[in-house]
């Protein structure tokens, strides 16, 4: 069966983080410049929270407060669930979906974070499967064109 680490294998070692200390709006600038929804806050190499899409919605937009003014250690979630390199892929998915979340940090033995994964990239990874296994069977039964 399929894991993190397959999915970390495929998708590349680029990881963003930042720390809690920057505004809102540095963040956010950092999402868009990267195309991504998310990002780790960490403090001293340490998973300290995740600031996302969804905690600018809920925390800065629907409260009219300034992304210029609010530090991410204001309006970060703070209880992050990780897991490790072994976690099976059908794991991951049920944590992102029995707990509403989208991206999942992927942390050592000792804590230390070695990457992201996200609902896309599962995805991907379980689209992938599915063509492969198509076109053997495909071969399989109608034989090698």
């Amino acid at each position: 069966m399929a894991t993190v680490h397959d999915v970390l294998s495929a998708k590349g070692a680029t990881l963003y983080t930042i720390e809690s200390s920057l505004t809102v709006l540095q963040a956010t600038q950092l999402m868009n410049q990267h195309k991504i929804g998310a990002v780790v806050v960490t403090e001293e190499g340490r998973v300290a929270g995740i600031f996302t899409e969804r905690d600018v919605l809920a925390r800065i937009v629907s409260e009219q407060r300034s992304p210029a003014e609010t530090l991410v250690c204001e309006v970060m979630t703070r209880e992050v669930i990780c897991c490790d390199l072994d976690t099976d892929l059908d794991e991951v998915s049920a944590i992102m979906k029995n707990r509403r979340i989208r991206h999942l940090p992927v942390c050592g033995a000792a804590g230390q974070l070695l990457g992201l994964v996200s609902i896309g990239d599962v995805n991907a990874h379980y689209a992938s499967n599915q063509a492969q296994t198509i076109h053997f069977l495909s071969d399989y039964i109608y034989g090698r064109v």
